[in-house]
């Protein structure tokens, strides 16, 4: 998301640092009142607020939830019990669209729409620190061999990531492998992230345990020994409870799963 913004905003912001995620409920300040629900709500080092909303189906008013919802970030910047002077922070509404606006059809080429206040004679911005941003996907249609700009990388993404059956040479860079790495985790089924996040969780302890062992002057070779050592135990309790278990005639498959070892591993404990 940081990347992101920062091509999306470079003119405008310059370079955002950092950003914090912020609870993307916001209750109304009256009880009956609307609340809002943003897909995305976050805040940089300035405290500049941002809003991201991916809409894939079209929406009549549209317009005009994004407008509702921009007056959360506004209001939340009342300053309460001293006296304030209504100085308020930029707020950016972003809008991922997977339709395109009735009024913007005959647009063929343009698919990003940036609005703020101005004055409708001089056509000068009026008001800077209200920010709506609306891409309209549909229109991006530049291929893979076509993407020149970081922002068009992300453009390109953003509207194939679901068709992609590869990972693309030209997006073979470290902000979009991990782009690609969180996107395989998230099409996990239950059992597949309970699994990936063992597996994670085992590497952070072993990781942790040599970072410790290291600093406690144990050499490499030492902390390869152990490892090893472990690694032989754990093997042998696997054997071990195969062997049961072919004893018990259950399926391969079933023992594969359920110990680790490889189908050929258990047919050759089957053989012995």
């Amino acid at each position: 998301m940081l990347d992101f913004l920062n091509e999306l905003l470079r003119e405008n912001e310059g370079e955002i640092k950092e950003l914090s995620y912020l609870p993307n409920e916001r209750l109304p300040l009256t009880l009956g009142d609307r609340r809002a629900i943003f897909d995305l709500y976050c805040t940089n080092e300035k405290g500049e607020k941002f809003i991201v909303e991916l809409q894939k189906t079209k929406q009549k008013y549209f317009k005009d939830r994004t407008l509702y919802y921009s007056t959360f970030p506004i209001q939340e910047q009342a300053v309460l019990g001293e006296e304030w002077n209504f100085k308020l922070k930029n707020i950016y509404t972003i809008a991922i669209l997977d339709f395109v606006f009735d009024e913007d059809k005959d647009e063929k080429v343009k698919f990003r729409y940036d609005v703020k206040l101005s004055d409708i004679d001089t056509k000068k911005v009026f008001y800077d620190k209200l920010t709506f941003i609306y891409l309209e996907m549909p229109k991006f249609s530049k291929t893979e061999d076509e993407l020149e700009t970081r922002f068009e990388k992300w453009l390109f993404v953003l509207k194939n990531l679901n068709k992609l059956d590869r990972i693309p040479a030209k997006l073979k860079e470290t902000i979009f492998m991990k782009l690609f790495e969180t996107a395989e985790v998230a099409r996990f089924d239950k059992e597949e992230f309970r699994s990936y996040q063992e597996s994670l969780n085992a590497y952070r302890d072993l990781k942790n345990s040599i970072d410790t062992a290291l600093e406690e002057g144990i050499t490499i070779g030492e902390i390869r020994g152990e490892i090893r050592g472990e690694i032989k135990g754990e093997i042998k309790g696997k054997i071990k409870i195969a062997k049961e278990m072919i004893k018990e005639g259950l399926d391969i498959s079933l023992i594969a799963k359920l110990t680790g070892l490889t189908a050929g591993e258990i047919e050759a404990l089957g053989k012995d």
